[in-house]
């Protein structure tokens, strides 16, 4: 078997009077995620590092924050038109590992959800993804709640 594996990475600013989205889950909180899409950080890391594996560009180039037809788009969706590549090319989901950085709200009640929503995206067994979450011990923009980040790691294999 051939295998590759990629990395993303993504942040977004906290701001009023957006929701909360990450990996496709709707959270209760009093601030959200700026972006033009729905500014799912980890839907955002995970669909750079999937395609970062296949090597077929970031997410920027294929859903430019310059086209309105992405403005305010469900980021899970991307993930799936993102597999529709990774299959054409030839590749399939082995793993993907992500990490959330925020200090709050409180993700644990949330994980599985988003787990559930990924895996559906990404083709593959709840068992291939693992989602996890941390803060930043108060310290940066994240740590000081003007902002959210995901790092994920993927790895595909040539089917």
């Amino acid at each position: 078997m051939s295998y590759r594996v990629g990395i993303g990475y993504d942040v977004h600013r906290m701001v009023r009077g957006r929701p909360l989205i990450l990996g496709g889950v709707s959270i209760e909180h009093t601030h959200g995620l700026l972006g033009h899409s729905d500014a799912d950080v980890l839907s955002h890391a995970i669909t750079d590092a999937v395609l970062g594996a296949a090597a077929l560009g970031d997410i920027g180039h294929h859903f430019p924050d310059t086209d309105e037809v992405w403005k305010d788009a469900d980021s899970i969706i991307l993930l799936h038109r993102v597999m529709e590549l990774v299959d054409a090319a030839g590749y399939a989901i082995v793993n993907v590992d992500a990490t959330v950085v925020l200090e709050r709200p409180k993700l644990k009640p949330h994980i599985a959800d988003m787990r559930k929503k990924i895996a559906q995206a990404l083709r593959t067994d709840m068992r291939n993804v693992s989602v996890k979450a941390t803060t930043n011990e108060r310290m940066g923009l994240v740590g000081r709640e003007e902002g959210a980040a995901a790092w994920a790691v993927c790895m595909l294999e040539a089917k």
